[in-house]
């Protein structure tokens, strides 16, 4: 089972950048997305249906903002939307698939490029948290993939001595991520077969030449429970798709 996870910053953007095209060629069994950015009476859906696809969108009340949503080959037994918190739920934050053998969920983490917005951001991680050991407990095979607008170690991004002081890499976002690792059991799986640096999943348009200098931060991820440790097969960024300002993270398993 081949499942990708991609912040598109507008699904509408990345469809006007041949999105169609490459998700027939890289072709997987789930789609994970993050920041679709509009609702489906602002884009034509039966185009991935027409792939095969199941689809499920959870949008942000706000047009134009946030938004995730899973698409599966395989139908799924049931899906729920959101993650039982008003707030954000209209934010459209979190969507869950749950399969046969699995449970999928995609996330969107706030950014706080606006430092009011830190507290926030620091609110929901610890919400997602026992949220997650909550969903454990009714099924302990999950995989979380999104973007959790944090790195984790210094490996992680470009220029760690610099960015110390910049959210994503602040030092108490970076003791939450270890947090959530070890009380909800899950496995960083890009780390499990990749231990090199300048590895990442984005780059900031700020920078006009952040992606061409890899001056990148590793913020995206596909993060499995241990029951699935043994199943995991492969873990890696496309960093060759360019529709967005992020790049699709994958993982393949024996499922």
């Amino acid at each position: 089972m081949k499942l990708l996870s991609y912040n598109v910053n507008g699904i509408r953007a990345a469809l006007n950048k041949d999105f169609i095209k490459w998700l027939q060629s890289a072709n997987p069994d789930i789609l994970s997305l993050q920041e679709i950015k509009a609702h489906t009476d602002q884009f034509n859906i039966s185009q991935f249906e027409d792939l095969g696809y199941y689809t499920y969108w959870f949008p942000a009340e706000k047009k134009g903002y946030s938004g995730v949503a899973i698409l599966s080959k395989e139908k799924p037994i049931s899906v729920k939307f959101g993650c039982d918190n008003e707030t954000y739920d209209k934010e459209g934050r979190v969507i869950q698939a749950d399969f046969k053998d699995f449970s999928a969920i995609s996330v969107y983490v706030p950014s706080a490029t606006n430092m009011d917005r830190l507290g926030f951001k620091l609110d929901f991680c610890e919400y997602f948290l026992n949220y997650i050991k909550n969903r454990e407990k009714e099924n302990s095979n999950l995989i979380i993939s999104g973007d959790l607008n944090i790195c984790h170690q210094a490996i992680d991004i470009n220029d760690p001595v610099r960015n110390a002081k910049v959210s994503g890499f602040l030092p108490q976002e970076r003791a939450w991520l270890d947090n959530f690792f070890t009380q909800c059991n899950l496995i960083d799986t890009f780390r499990v077969f990749n231990h090199e640096p300048f590895q990442y999943s984005w780059w900031t348009y700020r920078v006009k030449t952040a992606r061409q200098n890899n001056k990148g931060w590793r913020i995206d991820y596909n993060l499995i429970t241990r029951n699935l440790e043994n199943k995991l097969e492969r873990a890696y960024i496309l960093t060759q798709a360019i529709h967005s300002d992020h790049a699709p993270v994958g993982i393949e398993l024996k499922i």
